[in-house]
């Protein structure tokens, strides 16, 4: 190719570049239009709907995970052994950090804006195509992204697939499905309490709602209350359990960059493990993957050498991830998030300070989260902010929750790039600096970050 071509190809490139990032910015303005993506349907109108679509990815393996906290982490180490062992992933996780994309993955890379226009485009065709009675029905949010992941999978003659629940999932439209190969239920909690109920056992009967007439089911054994409805409706539906307890990790050892530890499963015994993170809470994230991986050894075999290279070097955004030299950035949001993300502070081995850039959405149990962090007197400079979503609090209401702390300085701003920037400015050599109180608060920051540079 010569010069003259070569400068010819770049001005197309750029030019394709330009359209497409014009076409994905239009669809998400439509996508994020409440009056036309924002009434859920029930099940039986979405399980309607994709059989107008043809039923995508009906003959396609399924690992449907739901839970309170460890949805994705769970998704995210399952994705990469499978990959590694050489199948095809498709993953649909929930919500996004930076960009919608992020919620559809195939073999580990999100989806591009070309294909992202194009899927949507696919699912409008045909809303506007169906018969007369069939035009009321218009998908929300979620389920429209939910439609295109699927349709995204078939075309790309994905093996398995990973659906992350977006909300419970007794109602989720994830749950719309055909067919799955096995269900997760991660650790659950008191979130969500105004659409799943205000007890444990409400929160885990909506969850255990994911469950299928003999389908093997792999959950977390951490909550009694939780466990025993769990195991009542897999007793109902004959799924085969399997349950997952700290009882099940030998030899965990905690160091600066990864965790080091030993599972028993039924085809190696047991098994060294690394994982490339010092969160304590991804032990029982990274324990139930492997359990399931256990569980479907016959129907999706896995080599040992797969399984400890998949399990090393799977990542997750935005959970316990070290974005700058020190930085750590956290999605806890509710209060057992905090709880576990605390646990990890506490062992982080800091010579210096440790700062804190924290915000919240006002629909999460922010006060009871804010005396967490009080309680523990881990901080010693606070910077609470605002964040661009509309459900976020006030650097008001976020002052009056934290109150004046035994420990520590607590700081306002009105936005979370003016917070960050005081963050990082007053770091010191020894200091630790830690971002959490929501996954919108993460996806500012990261965005941040790629914009400004922070060393």
């Amino acid at each position: 190719m010569s010069d003259t071509e070569k400068v010819c190809e770049k001005i197309r490139t750029a030019v394709t570049d330009s359209e497409d990032r014009s076409r994905y910015e239009q669809v998400k303005a439509l996508l994020l239009d409440s009056s036309r993506y924002g009434k859920k349907h029930s099940i039986e109108e979405a399980a309607n709907f994709l059989r107008v679509l043809g039923n995508p990815c009906s003959d396609r393996k399924i690992i449907h995970v739901a839970g309170t906290n460890g949805k994705g982490s769970v998704c995210a180490y399952l994705e990469s052994v499978l990959r590694t062992a050489g199948y095809r992933t498709g993953m649909f996780t929930s919500p996004h950090l930076v960009t919608m994309r992020e919620r559809i993955r195939i073999n580990g890379e999100m989806i591009g804006r070309a294909d992202f226009v194009r899927y949507f485009n696919t699912v409008e065709r045909q809303l506007q195509t169906d018969s007369p009675e069939e035009r009321s029905y218009r998908p929300a949010f979620f389920e429209m992204l939910f439609f295109m992941a699927l349709l995204c999978f078939e075309e790309n003659d994905i093996n398995v697939i990973l659906l992350e629940t977006g909300l419970g999932g007794r109602l989720d439209v994830t749950n719309c499905v055909s067919r799955k190969e096995l269900c997760i239920i991660t650790e659950i909690g008191l979130d969500h309490t105004e659409y799943l109920g205000n007890t444990i056992a409400k929160i885990a009967g909506e969850k255990a709602g994911i469950l299928r007439q003999g389908v093997p089911v792999v959950f977390a054994d951490h909550n009694r209350e939780a466990s025993a409805v769990i195991a009542k409706k897999a007793g109902q539906l004959a799924c085969p359990v399997f349950s997952v307890s700290n009882c099940d990790v030998r030899k965990l050892e905690f160091h600066k960059k990864f965790i080091d530890f030993s599972f028993n499963t039924r085809y190696y015994g047991y098994i060294r493990c690394l994982l490339k993170t010092c969160a304590s809470y991804q032990t029982e994230n990274a324990a139930l993957a492997l359990r399931a991986l256990d569980v479907l050894g016959d129907r999706l075999p896995v080599s040992e050498k797969a399984l400890a290279f998949g399990m090393a070097r799977a990542h997750w955004q935005g959970r316990m991830d070290e974005v700058v030299p020190d930085v750590f950035i956290d999605g806890a949001h509710n209060e057992d998030g905090i709880l576990a993300f605390l646990d990890t502070v506490r062992r982080d081995g800091c010579r210096g300070r440790r700062l804190l850039l924290f915000s919240a959405v006002r629909e999460k149990q922010y006060r009871e989260i804010a005396g967490l962090i009080r309680n523990e007197e881990l901080f010693d400079r606070i910077y609470l902010t605002k964040m661009q979503n509309t459900r976020s609090l006030s650097r008001q209401e976020l002052q009056e929750a934290f109150g004046a702390p035994k420990k520590g300085v607590v700081c306002g701003f009105d936005s979370t790039g003016e917070a960050l920037q005081a963050m990082m400015g007053s770091r010191r050599p020894g200091d630790k600096a830690y971002i959490a109180g929501s996954l919108y608060l993460a996806g500012e920051v990261i965005d941040d970050i790629k914009r400004n540079r922070y060393d």
